[in-house]
């Protein structure tokens, strides 16, 4: 059995406790946006704590990058690059982090800027390494024999909205990979709503803040287990 957790966005108690009720699940996935407020990045941490586990995610679109970069992360967190993959209780698991920003979509990834700012928060809003590119998802759609495809957006048509209202928030290229991939599974957050679906033929989940739900995944079949958050 695996854990699955959507936005953090520094609520490390909420994560904690999800944890600490399943002592048995050693290896949790996180669909992004683990760190708090920018604010702390300058403070011990840089924005991350320990979750009483290993945690395996890709970033999302708030995340402390300068920390990314240099590996200055808590024991136990474990960033997936984008278009990598790692072996996770014998799941072939594979990430494409951050969100869609088409200014920026053909832009090599070495070459997103991130200039620096006076204040942590400046630095958070101008450091476009949060946005994925084209060959990030070039990447992705090579890969092969993927378990499980985590990525922070969603697949089109994504509706934001309960009742699948509002604008169309899905971006045409997660469907690209899910259609290359075709992964067993795909996880993914960023809009902070439980959904079930199917794009291109793959089982698509939505994942709701920490603090509300989570997931609990059967690592032969993956079957996917719903379960409300601690209180």
């Amino acid at each position: 059995m695996i854990g699955a957790l959507g936005d953090i966005h520094g609520a490390f108690d909420a994560a904690r406790a999800v944890v600490a009720r399943h002592p048995g699940v050693a290896i949790w996935l996180c669909v992004g946006d683990i760190a708090g407020d920018p604010s702390t990045w300058l403070a011990a941490g840089r924005g991350y704590e320990p979750l009483g586990a290993r945690v395996c995610w890709i970033h999302g679109n708030n995340d402390n990058f300068d920390a990314i970069a240099a590996g200055d992360l808590p024991e136990g967190l474990e960033h997936i690059e984008n278009g990598a993959t790692v072996e996770i209780a014998g799941l072939r698991v594979a990430g494409l982090g951050g969100t869609f920003a088409p200014t920026w979509y053909e832009t090599p990834a070495a070459d997103l800027p991130h200039p620096k700012k006076s204040s942590a928060k400046a630095t958070e809003l101008a450091d476009k390494r949060r946005h994925f590119v084209r060959e990030d998802v070039e990447a992705c759609k090579a890969l092969r024999g993927i378990d499980i495809l985590l990525t922070h957006e969603a697949p089109r048509p994504f509706r934001p909205f309960a009742n699948n209202r509002g604008p169309d928030a899905g971006k045409a290229q997660i469907n690209e990979v899910l259609a290359a991939m075709k992964p067993r599974l795909h996880l993914f957050g960023h809009h902070h709503r439980f959904t079930d679906q199917v794009y291109e033929g793959v089982r698509s989940i939505g994942l709701d803040l920490v603090t509300r739900g989570y997931l609990l995944i059967d690592a032969e079949s993956l079957t996917v287990t719903p379960q409300p958050a601690p209180g």
